[in-house]
């Protein structure tokens, strides 16, 4: 069965950082650009970054440029985010994405195929 299961949310003080994984299983599954998405309670899904294939490609939202970092292993078929200087505002459930078509990276949802659970990451004050 085709799906992707993130880990590695939990509980964190302002500051602090958490890396989370993503792992893609399914012997059909391809997953070419990958991508991580947050929702907040009350608020809509937003997107956070994105990878290429290669790798060579790379986005962030505003909000979490030059603190989030997104990177991935094609052989392990994993995608990381590593999450440092933490804000409350951060807090939100993390969803991972994958796109199983073969075409540039995206900051749409839209061009995400599928999609994880998603993971709690809760920043306190």
């Amino acid at each position: 069965q085709e799906q992707l299961v993130e880990s590695g949310g939990g509980l964190v003080q302002a500051g602090g950082s958490l890396r989370l994984s993503c792992a893609a299983s399914g012997r059909t599954l391809r997953t070419y650009a990958m991508g991580w998405f947050r929702q907040a309670p009350g608020k809509e899904r937003e997107f956070v970054a994105a990878i290429s294939w290669s790798g060579g490609t790379i986005y962030y939202a505003d909000s979490v440029k030059g603190r989030f970092t997104i990177s991935r292993d094609n052989a392990k078929k994993m995608v990381y985010l590593q999450m440092n200087s933490l804000k409350p505002e951060d807090t939100a459930a993390y969803y991972c994405a994958a796109d199983s078509i073969s075409r540039p990276a995206s900051t749409l949802m839209s061009r995400y195929n599928y999609w994880g659970q998603g993971t709690q990451v809760t920043v306190s004050a």
